[in-house]
C-alpha cells in the first residue's frame, strides 16, 4: 500500500478490524520509509449490476431507487423504516447474489411487490398500483380481488 505522506510502498498492517458494518476491513498501517501511520479500508469488489428498463434502456442499479418506491408505498404506515431498510437490503443482496449482469425492471418490480406483500398489503397495492400502472378502478379492483382471493 502506498504511503500517502511519501509515497513508499513499504508498509506493515499494525492493526486490524472490521468496519461498523461489516462490509469492510479497516486496517492501521505504518510506513517503513517514514514511519507515519494511516488507515486504509479493504472491501469486495462490487461488480456492476444495470437494470433494463422497458424502453430497453440501461442504468446503473441502485438500492436507493428501491428505497424511495418502498417509503412512498409504506407512507403513513405502520411500517418501521427498519423493515423497509431490511426489505431493501434483502432484495439488493438477491439481485447482487445473481450470477447476471443485468436485471429488468419487470424482475425488480415483482421482488419489491413480493416483500411488500408479506408485510403489508395496502403499501403493496399502492405499489403495484404505480409500479403496474393501473389505467381505471377496473383494473384497481381486479388486483384487490386477487389479493382477497389468495387469502
Amino acid at each position: 500500500m502506498k504511503c500517502r505522506f511519501c509515497s513508499s510502498i513499504d508498509s506493515k498492517v499494525i492493526d486490524s478490524r472490521p468496519s461498523e458494518d461489516g462490509s469492510a476491513i479497516r486496517r492501521r498501517r505504518e510506513c517503513i520509509g517514514c514511519g507515519r501511520r494511516f488507515t486504509t479500508f479493504e472491501r469486495i469488489e462490487e461488480v456492476p449490476i444495470m437494470v433494463v428498463k422497458r424502453d430497453g434502456r440501461r442504468e446503473l442499479f441502485e438500492p436507493d431507487k428501491i428505497r424511495n418506491g418502498v417509503r412512498k408505498a409504506c407512507e403513513k404506515r405502520p411500517i418501521s423504516a427498519e423493515t423497509q431498510n431490511r426489505m431493501v437490503d434483502e432484495i439488493s443482496r438477491e439481485v447482487n447474489n445473481s450470477l447476471d449482469a443485468e436485471i429488468s425492471t419487470v424482475a425488480l418490480g415483482e421482488m419489491v411487490m413480493r416483500k411488500l406483500k408479506e408485510v403489508d398489503e395496502v403499501a403493496y397495492v399502492r405499489f403495484a398500483s404505480v409500479y403496474r400502472e393501473f389505467k381505471d378502478t377496473q383494473t384497481f379492483m381486479q388486483e384487490l380481488q386477487r389479493l382477497l382471493d389468495e387469502k
